[in-house]
C-alpha cells in the first residue's frame, strides 16, 4: 500500500502542549487539503541536523537553531530560508535585573560580581545578555563570574525554568544580577515571584527576533513550501476553529519571516564560542 507524500515538520517537545498544538495543526491542514505531518525531537541540535540530512522538510526553530541551521547550510554550499514567524517573535529584548537595594547603578559596577543566567543554550537568558555585557566592555567570565541555571538543556530556553531559578537566586542574594527575557519580568511579577519594588532593570539589550520556520532552499518542492506558508498566513485569530491553536502556540497572527533580527545572537554565539562559523558545536560544556 502506498500513502500520499506528506510535508513533514520537525518541532522540539519542550512541553506536553507541543503534542496538542501540532496534532491540532495537522487536523487543520488536512481540512485544507494539505498533506501535513510532524516529528518531535528532544533537542534542537538533533532537529537541525535532521533538517540538513533531509529527514524533515521544515523545522520550527528557536533563534539559536536558526543560527546553526544557517551556518551548517552555508558551510555545505546551501541556503537556509526563514519563510514564516509569529507576530510575538519580533522585536523582543532581554533585561539584566538587580535587587532594588543593591547599590548597583551602572553596568560597569557588575565587574567582580556574579551574574545569574539561564541555560547554556538560552538565547534570551544567557547568550544575548552576556553578549550585550561583552559589548559594554565586560568580558563574560573575566570581568564577572557567571552562575548558570541549566534547566532543560537542548531546548534553547523554550521554557522559563532557568530564568526563574536565576531570579530566585537574585532575590536570595546568591547572585548580583539575573538575565531574563523582558516579558518574563512582568510574568514573574504577576505570579508573585518578584515582589513589588524588589528589583529594577540595570540594562536592556537591543531588540531581536525569536522563533522562525526554517527550510533549505534546495530541499523541498517550492510549491509545497509556498502553500504551507500561504495557509499559515491565512489563519485568522477571529476564526474560532483556529484561535485555540494560535493561543496555545502563543501568537495572534503569523507573519512573513525575516532574518534581520538575529544579528545580535550571531555575535553572541561567536563571543561565547557555542558554535563555530560552520555551525559545529564548539563549547565543551554544551551537551544537549
Amino acid at each position: 500500500m502506498t500513502t500520499q507524500p506528506r510535508f513533514v515538520l520537525g518541532a522540539v517537545a519542550y512541553a506536553p502542549k507541543v503534542v496538542t498544538i501540532w496534532e491540532g495543526f495537522r487536523d487543520w491542514f488536512a481540512e485544507q487539503g494539505f498533506p501535513f505531518d510532524y516529528v518531535l525531537y528532544s533537542n534542537y541540535e538533533r532537529q537541525v541536523e535532521e533538517l540538513l540530512a533531509g529527514s524533515i522538510d521544515i523545522a520550527w526553530n528557536s533563534p539559536l537553531a536558526w543560527v546553526r541551521a544557517r551556518r551548517l547550510a552555508e558551510a555545505a554550499g546551501r541556503s537556509a530560508v526563514a519563510p514564516i514567524m509569529r507576530d510575538t517573535d519580533q522585536d523582543l529584548s532581554s533585561v539584566i535585573l538587580v535587587r532594588a537595594d543593591s547599590g548597583i547603578d551602572a553596568v560597569e559596577t557588575l565587574a567582580g560580581r556574579t551574574v545569574g543566567v539561564g541555560a547554556i543554550d538560552s538565547p534570551q537568558a544567557r547568550l544575548i545578555p552576556l553578549g550585550h555585557l561583552a559589548t559594554a566592555g565586560l568580558p563574560p567570565g573575566e570581568a564577572f563570574d557567571i552562575r548558570r541555571f541549566d534547566v532543560m538543556v537542548g531546548k534553547h530556553g523554550d521554557h522559563v525554568g532557568g530564568e526563574r531559578d536565576a531570579v530566585v537566586a537574585l532575590l536570595a542574594g546568591e547572585v548580583d544580577a539575573a538575565c531574563i527575557i523582558g516579558a518574563n519580568q512582568l510574568a514573574f511579577a504577576q505570579e508573585g515571584l518578584i515582589p513589588t519594588g524588589s528589583v529594577r532593570v540595570l540594562a536592556e539589550t537591543d531588540t531581536y527576533d525569536h522563533c522562525v520556520f526554517t527550510h533549505l532552499e534546495d530541499a523541498i518542492d517550492p510549491t509545497l513550501a509556498a502553500s504551507f506558508g500561504e495557509l499559515l498566513l491565512s489563519m485568522s485569530f477571529d476564526d474560532p476553529q483556529v484561535r485555540g491553536l494560535l493561543e496555545l502556540e502563543g501568537l495572534r497572527q503569523w507573519k512573513p519571516g525575516r532574518t534581520t533580527g538575529f544579528a545580535q545572537l550571531e555575535r553572541a554565539v561567536d563571543v561565547l564560542g557555542l558554535y563555530d562559523e560552520r555551525g559545529e558545536v564548539t563549547d565543551p560544556a554544551y551537551r544537549p
